[in-house]
This record gives C-alpha cells, structure tokens and sequence, in this order.
C-alpha cells in the first residue's frame, strides 16, 4: 500500500458521522467503540469519540487534495448543506487563495474544516 498518513477528527456520535459524510460518499472501513475509519475511493478520515466537543469552537481540519475539486463540490453542493458562514455544517463556494491551490471548505457537523485542495498541475514545457 505504501507510506501514507490520514487526519484524525472528532465525532460527538459516530452514528451521525456516518450518516453525514455516508451522503457525502464515505463508507465505513473500520467502527470499533472509540474509533471510526471512512473512506471513499482514496480519500481516508479517521474519527475518535469526543462527545464533549463543542462544534462552534473547534479547531480541528484537514486538507483533502483531489484532481477534480468542481465535480466534488457539485456532488456535495446537491445536498443543499448551507453555505452561510455561521452553519455548521456548511459548505463554501470555490475559492483561489493567493499563493495557494483552487479549493473550498466543508466543515461537518462537529465543526471540523475539510479544505478541499485541487491537486497542482505541473506546467509543462
């Protein structure tokens, strides 16, 4: 399989996180009663049980990196998840940072920040 490193996120509920990012596309590779692996295609999260947390004031994120960030923001954004900066969750419209990739954000619903990354092209000469 080779090297490879994954975001660690919390879930209040493991049930409600899977349901959420299920809609999103992500199945259930691994649920034991603290941890819980999803998946979808490449793309890996692992949550830990966090009851506590209180999704307004998390800190927690993660960068997604994909080669086609619009077909995966038109997938999610036929949720109808709201886009206004106070929702939780939410999902933002495509972005270009300077000096950074094309991306837009989705934060769950325990308040952690997925930016979701275009995945550079090299230029070639």
């Amino acid at each position: 399989m080779g090297d490879r490193i994954t975001a660690n996120l919390p879930s209040r509920d493991f049930a409600a996180t899977i349901a959420f990012y299920g809609r999103l596309g992500f199945a259930v590779e691994y649920h034991g009663a603290d941890w819980l692996i999803l998946s979808r295609g490449p793309l890996e999260l692992e949550f830990f049980s966090h009851p506590e947390i209180l999704p307004a004031e998390s800190w927690f994120s993660a960068c997604l990196r994909c080669d086609d960030p619009d077909s995966l923001l038109a997938e999610w954004r036929a949720l109808g998840l709201p886009s206004d900066q106070g929702a939780i969750p939410r999902l933002t419209d495509m972005s270009k940072p300077d000096h950074a990739p094309r991306m837009f954000a989705l934060v769950d619903p325990d308040g952690s920040l997925l930016r979701v990354l275009e995945n550079e092209v090299d230029d070639v000469e």
